[in-house]
């Protein structure tokens, strides 16, 4: 029973975590010279401390996370999916890789662009350094995950294979997050996710902002309108930097500042806008250009 269980909510993330701590530690030994001025370069102890930390507290939301969905994905996958998808076929894992890798771009974007969903991905973006470390500065409420994920079963896809294929996806991710590469080669550049294009995507510049969401594959971006080539180093971190290491505010702070901007909003209109509208609107600022029009007409 036990063993069968283990087998649903197993994650080869587990197994990769003591690879991605010696992959920190070469990189971090390598850039330890990297540093010649002001700017966030290489690595800082407090801030990779920060990232680990926040990447051993990701793993257990994630375990509870499978924990809490495996019951409703098992539900849709067993009694509503018209059919189940062979997982012996030789195609089965590429085609799972492939549709969850655009579950996970429409995920991403949908974290960018609601600020709710951004309320739980900006931990992630909290580092003012760019490295491996900072690949481990995972969020503690992967809610939205399981909205974007629930479709799977339904196509007949078994819902263990779904957290497999996804840690595959975070595990490539993995590799994204260094300045130790520079741009590849071009067909690898035009089709897959690179450090280069997640540079771009970590970067508070304006040109660079909600801009290359992919995962394992970049052409989802380049469908979809959403691609920034790399055309200087950016700056890396939120707009307005948190300014703290403490991991619980850099996790909660926002859902603190949706709860603040709802409780003063006096109109519902604006208070779903400041839980569904993109993080940083404000409905003072359009009112008053709309007040501005008409007292000009």
């Amino acid at each position: 029973m036990l063993s069968t269980f283990w087998e649903h909510i197993n994650n080869p993330l587990i197994y990769a975590v003591p690879f991605f701590l010696v992959f920190i530690a070469i990189e971090a030994a390598s850039l330890r010279h990297a540093a010649a001025d002001d700017t966030p370069r290489g690595y800082s102890a407090i801030d990779s401390r920060t990232s680990i930390t926040m990447g051993f507290g990701a793993m257990a939301a994630m375990a509870l996370f499978k924990l809490a969905t495996l019951v409703v994905f098992v539900i849709l996958y067993a009694e509503l999916a018209p059919w189940k998808l062979p997982t012996g076929s030789w195609w089965y894992w590429p085609l799972l890789l492939l549709v969850v890798d655009i579950a996970w771009y429409c995920n991403h974007r949908f974290s960018h662009r609601v600020r709710i969903g951004w309320a739980a991905h900006q931990a992630h973006h909290s580092s003012e350094y760019f490295n491996l470390g900072t690949a481990l500065r995972q969020k503690w409420n992967p809610w939205s995950e399981a909205i974007f994920w629930a479709p799977l079963p339904l196509l007949g896809f078994a819902p263990w294979t779904i957290y497999v294929a996804f840690a595959f996806n975070l595990i490539y991710q993995f590799f994204t997050h260094t300045e130790t590469i520079d741009k590849m080669w071009r067909p690898i550049e035009f089709v897959f996710n690179t450090p280069s294009h997640h540079r771009v995507h970590h970067g508070s510049d304006p040109e660079y902002l909600d801009r290359n969401y992919g995962g394992i594959l970049i052409i989802w971006d380049r469908m979809f309108g959403t691609f920034q080539p790399e055309l200087h180093t950016p700056t890396y971190g939120l707009t307005t930097p948190v300014g703290t290491y403490n991991v619980l505010r850099l996790q909660y702070h926002e859902y603190g500042n949706i709860i603040r901007d709802v409780r003063r909003a006096t109109r519902w209109r604006d208070r779903l806008g400041f839980v569904f509208a993109p993080p940083g609107w404000q409905p003072a600022a359009r009112e008053s250009v709309t007040d501005a029009v008409k007292q000009a007409a």
